[in-house]
């Protein structure tokens, strides 16, 4: 019998693996807790990526757009040092292009490369994304869940019907720096807006397929193909509401006490004024996914086969939302067991050449292709 988990083992020994989004840096600022330590509740940690074979990541520099509404570049930037903080002390490699990911894997270093999840963090300043560049950012989701000032959000009311001018402007100039473009959150009006304005590759690092799940996040099949036809990638996002649908349906059902919870939780911050740490509220979150149990590991294999049989192997990859969801699929409790991701896809017919651009190649195209 063949043995699948063998042979996915050794192709990510012979790839280059990396994930296209994790919200690991909130645990290095708000934690104190670093990328060498065990994981302590995390889904991603330098253990768990060696073990699975993980050779890098897109940490993303996360704000909270309520708890730190009038801080959002104060925020960006502790995010953003707290990627550096880790460098600093040996625990990884600070890649801005992909000839740095191919020598820090050849040098057995973790690859940390940065991303920016919501363009509120600019506060509406093109200097700021020149800062923010300078600082080793090169991809920035446009929204996160709320519309900000520019552009418009899947998970918010729409104001702007797409993106405004500056929204032009940003993306214009995130092309002429050479900072990829990322529509994952975005509304509907904004993704079509930033293909008619975005030059070169476009990517969407953490969205799924609407064809299956009808959460907004998700992408229909005409937006994956012009992602593809920009030369970008869909990364898959790992979130059971973005992959299986009888579970988003529980999760949303379940939205009004967890916001009551969530209400409750936050009281201690709010009477001292201080915005609530996101390991606090995710530990709501994950009591109560854990009422709704495990997704199916199928359904997050089923997206992947979905995305590839829409736009081919050189445009798919993978975006886990590691350390910004409550609970990854049956079988997916850390980076560890990503090679069960590449075992199932082989063993539905993935050839090891497509799987090599799935788990990083594609990736390494896109750097190279917007890298200035």
């Amino acid at each position: 019998m063949r043995d699948w988990m063998a042979e996915a083992r050794q192709l990510h020994a012979n790839s280059i693996v990396l994930d296209m989004h994790a919200d690991t840096p909130q645990r290095f600022v708000d934690e104190s807790w670093a990328f060498e330590e065990d994981l302590r509740g995390g889904h991603l940690s330098l253990p768990t990526a060696q073990i699975g074979g993980l050779d890098g990541e897109f940490f993303a520099a996360w704000v909270e757009p309520h708890e730190w509404a009038g801080h959002y570049a104060e925020r960006t930037r502790a995010l953003i040092e707290g990627i550096h903080a880790q460098v600093a002390a040996g625990a990884m490699q600070l890649c801005l292009t992909s000839r740095d990911v191919l020598e820090a894997k050849a040098a057995g270093q973790f690859a940390a490369l940065i991303g920016i999840e919501g363009g509120h963090s600019i506060e509406g300043s093109l200097q700021l994304l020149e800062e923010f560049y300078a600082r080793g950012v090169r991809y920035m989701t446009l929204t996160w869940s709320n519309t900000n000032e520019w552009a418009d959000s899947s998970g918010d009311v729409a104001r702007h019907g797409g993106l405004t001018e500056l929204g032009r402007d940003v993306v214009r100039t995130m092309n002429r720096l050479g900072m990829i473009v990322d529509v994952s959150h975005v509304s509907d009006a904004t993704f079509w807006d930033v293909m008619k304005v975005a030059k070169g590759p476009v990517i969407a690092s953490h969205s799924s397929a609407r064809a299956l799940t009808t959460a907004p996040r998700n992408l229909t099949d005409e937006m994956m193909r012009a992602v593809a036809a920009s030369g970008g990638i869909v990364g898959i996002n790992f979130f059971p509401a973005f992959i299986d649908e009888e579970w988003r349906a529980a999760w949303n059902a379940l939205k009004p006490e967890r916001a009551a919870r969530h209400t409750e939780v936050a009281h201690e911050f709010r009477e001292r004024g201080e915005a609530v740490p996101f390991h606090i509220s995710d530990a709501v979150d994950r009591e109560y996914s854990a009422k709704i149990g495990r997704a199916p590991f199928r359904s997050l294999i089923d997206h992947l086969l979905h995305a590839l049989e829409v736009v081919g192997p050189d445009h798919v990859g993978i975006g886990t939302d590691f350390d910004g969801i409550p609970e990854p699929p049956e079988g997916i409790d850390s980076a560890a067991d990503l090679p069960k991701v590449t075992a199932a896809l082989l063993e539905a017919g993935v050839s090891p050449d497509d799987m090599k651009k799935v788990l990083g190649g594609n990736l390494l195209r896109v750097l190279d292709a917007t890298s200035r």
